[in-house]
């Protein structure tokens, strides 16, 4: 059976949480990817920023993205996975807290992330068809 290592899209690069939205924007452009990590002056992780966070919960809101810091999208504990899991506690972590995008931790670092492209490549058809099901069966989330 697979594992995280398996499946994840290798050297997720973090944003720092004191950088702004707008830098966010630019990293995510130019490495044509869709969320960020957050990660703190210790290197750790401290959340996720999607591209969908930025127009909803910034632009959509009034807020400035030149302004923003990465730090306020950090909400809560981050869900994260680590390297050696196998598949099924990765589909059922992104399952349970309908997410697309899971960090891959190696001790305290990260790793990866996982994606829903890198399940499509990795998954049969069913279990793809069932993750697809339990994550968009409820409010669209990041």
């Amino acid at each position: 059976m697979s594992t995280a290592r398996d499946i994840m899209h290798a050297g997720a690069e973090c944003i720092s949480e004191d950088e702004t939205l707008a830098n966010a924007a630019r990293m995510m452009r130019d490495m044509r990817v869709g969320a960020l990590p957050i990660c703190g002056k210790d290197d750790r992780l401290h959340g996720i920023i999607t591209d969908r966070d930025i127009v909803i919960r910034c632009i959509a809101e009034g807020g400035d993205p030149r302004k923003m810091t990465a730090r306020e999208m950090a909400q809560g504990t981050p869900i994260w996975v680590d390297v050696d899991a196998d598949q099924d506690e990765v589909l059922r972590l992104m399952e349970s807290n309908k997410i697309r995008r899971l960090p891959v931790m190696e001790g305290q670092r990260i790793v990866g992330m996982i994606s829903e492209a890198d399940l499509a490549v990795h998954l049969d058809e069913h279990r793809l068809h069932h993750f697809a099901e339990s994550i968009y069966s409820a409010q669209p989330t990041s």
